[in-house]
């Protein structure tokens, strides 16, 4: 008995140490770059595996990773056109294997007669393009979205760096106190190039989605960047690196870069754009088969890409791994080299989701890949991801985004633990060495220099003076015209700021003033999002009748330069008090009560008839309260100095304003009620561009002179305006009520690109239409009312006129975008009101615009 009982505890632990060798067993890792011999630059696409085992492809970056834990202790490493390669490594341990490959002399040693002619492709009978035509048939199937519900934790890590900085420069004596910042190079993230890192940003959150009814729930778990101080718009700079290195998803039509939309290689419409290549079949490291296909643009000026796909083979047709990069004759602008890698897992259900995306772009003013530039990367990889588990309702009620408290305070070890992979020995530096930068004084006087030299405003101590550009201009009324003001900023409080300004025109010898005083409800900056303060404001300045700019002062020295009759002026006096309030979500409205003075200045008068003689009226007060409402879902921008830079994306924004003249109050003359309502929105168009499209309307109830009336917005300058009719003149429509629409669209070199001597200049299409309906009742009507103004005239010819409701103010453009990267030119034309007078039916504008 005891024997068996022995035999029974030898053989348990006979099993537990076979198990135990069996769950303990060595695994093999080999890791490594592959390189061209000849070059030195990375290979994609290269098959590395283990002799009889699995493997895989080279990124972009010709990296790679593979593991065993069987007996195989032979690499093998193969790739057309190149000699295949062997190498034995030690078993059971991790080894980092560096490989550089030699062209095959089979493919070189025959003698080749290359032509300028492409070689005939077609999609017919084309097995290459049957098989991404049977990806694209499936493509809904493998998105992540096709599953009712799914969660998964998701680490994000974006940086930034210089590329390629000279050694003159980061030996300059002048530069030796930021040594700590030189010394920090990695020169092993892309070959051939010293990156700098000057930026990290990191996000761990846990993100779910529901498919019916749609939407998402994302828990940040904790978030840390670098911080570059007052100086810039940190939380700004964040959203814009976001928006430029979007989220990568292959199964989508479009993929967005740079703000732009590229055509993805399985997009429905792609074999028409794409030529594609079966180059291997292979097994992955589940055993299922795979065809490595390689595709690359038609035309490569396009907006496209040229890469290497693997397709699975399991009747699912998903793709299991992408490496993809831009071509270099891309019709885009700065950026010297654009890598995307994405990579796939089996799931439960058999199907492949994204476990890691990595996008990476090298950017400068030149394309030579020697010099210096900027680098940008994003990477996200995912874990723990689950499908259809169901949550309730409540789950998704609340704000989309919750970010779980202190969330950005945590201790190294959190980051330690949690990092899906951990920093690079420069990227971990990173942290301490810009705020080390941040804290030292030659580095704040530099950046008050730039923030001078770009936003117009300079510091001094607790106060900014600015903004620059405005201190000298000129104008008809004013001559000669010079202003100097400024603001406090936070150091000096963070509830009460104070703006001001004065201005002397030599011309009309008067001065001119601004005043502001403004408390801050949420004890935060009130050039912070979100906005909560009030505002009480005094000003006495000119203002020409109808001018609404955006993101510029009027007295700009630029729009000093004007063309045709430029003398309808006004002398303004205005006092102000407003309420406005910003929410996280993206509404915000404000209320407010304003006392308007207006004179009229230059050649401009105020004139009513009585008893048949015209009467000249010095000026006239209004007293209106007002409010107004904005909505602009998900809405991104970079907060500047004076203006937000806005970060355009597809959704709308929704504004509507409201004023009620009130008679006998603080002055005022008339009784009347003004809506104005606003829509506007960006549509990406895939390879048709993009475009903008406005929509605006408006009405005025009660009896009112012109200058109370609408002025519809002209331009007289020589820059082509947006939101400005260009070939109307200042002061040439009046409404009372209106409905206009505009359309601006941007072709993104459709044609260009295939106009052999103009696609290597890079340029782009870009046409508008205007269209502005509008009229004045006839209770507004001077004409039929003589007790109203009068409308202007010059050399007793009217200059100011109504719209006819039966015939739209019309106008259009075209033009030629993209010149010497920076430059628009369009040529506008007028279509209708060409018969009244100082009109030009024709125009050239110019817009100067920094883009990709």
């Amino acid at each position: 008995m005891n024997g068996m009982k022995s035999r029974r505890i030898v053989l348990v632990l006979l099993v537990f140490t076979l198990l135990l060798i069996k769950l303990t067993a060595q695994v093999t890792v080999v890791k490594g770059v592959v390189v061209d011999s000849g070059s030195r630059k990375p290979i994609a696409g290269v098959s590395v595996y283990f002799k009889g085992g699995r493997g895989m492809a080279t990124d972009s970056l010709g990296q790679f990773e593979i593991k065993t834990s069987s007996g195989s202790a032979k690499v093998i490493v193969s790739f057309i056109g190149y000699k295949s390669l062997q190498f034995t490594v030690p078993k059971g341990k991790e080894q980092l294997l560096n490989i550089e490959m030699g062209l095959d002399p089979a493919f070189t040693s025959n003698v080749t007669v290359t032509t300028n002619k492409r070689a005939k492709y077609s999609n017919r009978n084309n097995p290459a393009v049957e098989l991404i035509r049977k990806v694209i048939e499936h493509r809904e199937k493998n998105k992540t979205s096709s599953y009712d519900y799914v969660e998964y934790e998701q680490y994000e890590k974006i940086q930034a760096a210089l590329s390629n900085a000279s050694d003159k420069l980061t030996n300059s004596k002048l530069l030796k106190k930021y040594n700590f910042l030189f010394e920090n190079r990695d020169t092993s993230k892309i070959a051939g190039k010293s990156l700098l890192p000057i930026y990290l940003e990191e996000n761990l959150s846990q993100q779910y989605l529901r498919k019916s009814p749609e939407n998402t729930k994302s828990i940040i778990l904790g978030q840390k960047k670098v911080n570059f101080g007052s100086y810039v718009d940190n939380d700004g700079l964040s959203t814009l690196l976001k928006r430029l290195y979007e989220n990568i998803n292959i199964y989508d039509n479009d993929i967005p870069v740079f703000a732009y939309q590229f055509l993805s290689p399985i997009a429905n419409s792609a074999p028409n754009f794409y030529m594609y290549y079966i180059r291997d079949t292979i097994t992955d490291n589940e055993g299922v088969k795979l065809v490595k296909m390689y595709f690359t643009p038609r035309n490569t000026n396009d907006l496209l890409f040229r890469g290497t796909m693997y397709i699975t083979l399991d009747g699912n047709y998903g793709i299991q791994k992408i490496n993809m990069f831009l071509s270099k004759n891309a019709n885009i602008n700065w950026v010297k080299e654009l890598h995307i890698d994405l990579d796939f897992e089996k799931g439960t259900d058999q199907r492949y989701h994204l476990i890691k995306s990595n996008l990476m772009a090298d950017m400068g003013l030149s394309k030579s890949k020697s010099s210096g530039g900027f680098f940008g990367e994003r990477t996200v990889s995912y874990k723990n991801f689950t499908i259809n588990q169901s949550r309730p309702d409540s789950f998704y009620s609340g704000e989309p985004i919750v970010n779980i408290s202190g969330n950005e305070k945590l201790a190294d070890s959190f980051w330690m633990s949690k990092r899906h992979e951990q920093l690079s020995s420069s990227e971990a530096k990173v942290y301490s060495n810009i705020d080390s930068l941040e804290k030292m004084p030659s580095f704040r006087r530099t950046m008050a220099m730039v923030t001078l030299l770009f936003a117009g405003y300079g510091s001094v101590g607790p106060f900014e003076i600015g903004p620059v550009n405005a201190f000298y201009s000129f104008n008809p009324v004013e001559g000669f015209r010079l202003r100097f003001g400024g603001r406090t900023t936070p150091s000096f409080s963070k509830r009460i700021y104070f703006e001001t300004y004065g201005a002397y025109g030599f011309k009309d010898e008067r001065w001119k003033y601004f005043l502001s005083a403004t408390y801050s409800l949420n004890n935060k900056s009130i050039y912070t999002f979100p906005l909560n303060y009030i505002r009480i404001s005094a000003q006495s300045d000119t203002k020409i009748p109808g001018q609404d700019l955006e993101f510029v002062q009027e007295d700009n020295f630029l729009l000093s330069f004007k063309r045709g009759n430029n003398e309808r002026w006004l002398y303004n006096k205005a006092y102000q008090f407003e309420f406005v309030k910003e929410f996280k979500n993206r509404v915000s409205y404000s209320v407010g009560i304003r006392n308007w003075n207006q004179q009229p200045a230059g050649i401009l008068a105020y004139t009513k008839i009585q008893n048949n003689i015209p009467v000249q009226v010095p000026s006239i007060t209004t007293t209106e309260f007002n409010a107004s409402f904005r909505w602009a879902p998900k809405e991104q921008f970079y907060q500047g100095k004076v203006y937000r830079i806005p970060i355009f994306n597809k959704y709308p924004i929704f504004t509507l304003n409201y004023a009620a003249g009130v008679s006998g109050l603080l002055g005022g003359t008339y009784n009347y009620h003004r809506f104005d309502l606003r829509a506007e929105k960006r549509f990406y168009l895939s390879r048709l561009g993009y475009a903008d499209a406005t929509m605006e309307g408006g009405y005025i109830l009660g009896q009112v002179p012109f200058p109370l009336l609408t002025i519809h917005r002209a331009n007289q300058t020589f820059a082509y305006q947006l939101n400005s009719y260009n070939l109307m003149n200042f002061l040439e429509f009046v409404s009372d009520r209106y409905a206009s629409f505009t359309w601006v669209h941007h072709f993104m070199g459709i044609a260009f690109n295939r106009v052999p001597l103009l696609k290597k200049l890079k340029l782009r299409e870009v046409a508008s239409f205007k269209i502005l309906y509008g009229g004045v009742r006839d209770e507004n009507n001077p004409n039929l009312n003589p007790a109203l103004f009068q409308y202007p005239k010059t050399n007793n010819i009217t200059t100011t006129f109504a719209l006819d409701r039966n015939i739209p103010y019309m106008e259009g453009s075209v033009g030629i975008e993209n010149i010497f990267k920076i430059l628009r030119v369009d040529l506008v034309r007028r279509f209708t009101y060409t018969h009244l007078p100082e009109v030009s039916p024709l125009g050239i504008r110019t817009r100067f615009r920094f883009d990709f």
